[in-house]
């Protein structure tokens, strides 16, 4: 690689340290990538770290000693995490996408790259701090979510089925009881996923009384692994108690009225 100037040298280490998030990238990396000296790497880092620290969008860290070096924690500020909760709460309560059984269309927010990524920031930011080894979901519309969230603390996504996949090899399976419908449920997660021991964020989009998270819970039990932070897009309103307690989530759904095409949806007090 060619001499770098220094306002490209900055360029090239924030785009580096963007696209790896939580990962620490050693300076000797950055030394022999663009030859120039650590002190002067050092410098440049410093400036990055303003810039990101006055655009409010992340930190970046440095770890001393012979395995540091530095990484990028993606955030947001908290104005504008609230403004874009905000902005998703406007875009559901819109009366169309009322589906028959009181039900919302969500596919189009759910699986839009740009609204999924910074969802995922915005777990990972209330997340991180718990040191996770994987991030969970149960299939299928938590996905894109969950994927982003496990980008940005730069850990795996594990799935959890409802049905075994003979493509995964020998599975462990639970039932667990629906914390809305009462209903024995069951699900499925490869023996192979999962290390003994590990910590776990379990991401969804959608909680009604917590059945799901708690057969998650039970679930890592089973591999001897624990749920050490649960992240909900959209938590429904109830009077009963829910089965978890321990949980973070964006938005609550107060109602749906099919007939006049009202949806009662606010951010949630967590944010």
């Amino acid at each position: 690689m060619k001499r770098l100037h220094r306002k490209e040298r900055v360029a090239a280490i924030l785009k580096i340290l963007s696209d790896n998030p939580n990962k620490v990238i050693s300076l000797g990396y950055f030394s022999d990538l663009f030859q120039s000296a650590r002190s002067t790497l050092s410098e440049d880092i410093a400036i990055i770290k303003g810039v990101v620290e006055s655009l409010e969008c992340g930190v970046v860290e440095t770890i001393p000693g012979a395995a540091g070096g530095v990484k990028y924690v993606s955030g947001v500020s908290k104005n504008e995490e609230t403004e874009f909760i905000n902005e998703l709460c406007n875009m559901i309560k819109n009366p169309t996408r009322i589906i028959p059984g009181g039900f919302l269309y969500m596919n189009d927010i759910i699986y839009s790259p740009d609204i999924a990524s910074k969802i995922g920031i915005i777990f990972s930011q209330h997340f991180k701090d718990k040191n996770p080894d994987y991030v969970i979901t149960v299939e299928t519309k938590g996905i894109p979510i969950a994927l982003m969230t496990a980008k940005a603390l730069n850990v795996p996504l594990i799935i959890v089925r409802r049905n075994s996949k003979v493509t995964e090899g020998s599975t462990v399976s639970i039932n667990y009881v629906s914390g809305s419908s009462k209903r024995i449920q069951t699900m499925s997660l490869s023996k192979r996923s999962v290390e003994k021991g590990s910590r776990c964020i379990f991401i969804d989009d959608f909680m009604k009384a917590g059945g799901t998270a708690n057969g998650i819970i039970e679930l890592m039990r089973e591999f001897d692994s624990s749920v050490v932070g649960i992240g909900i897009l959209i938590e429904s309103f109830t009077e009963s108690k829910r089965l978890v307690d321990d949980y973070v989530s964006l938005m609550k759904l107060k109602s749906v009225n099919e007939e006049s095409g009202e949806i009662v949806l606010y951010p949630s007090k967590q944010i």
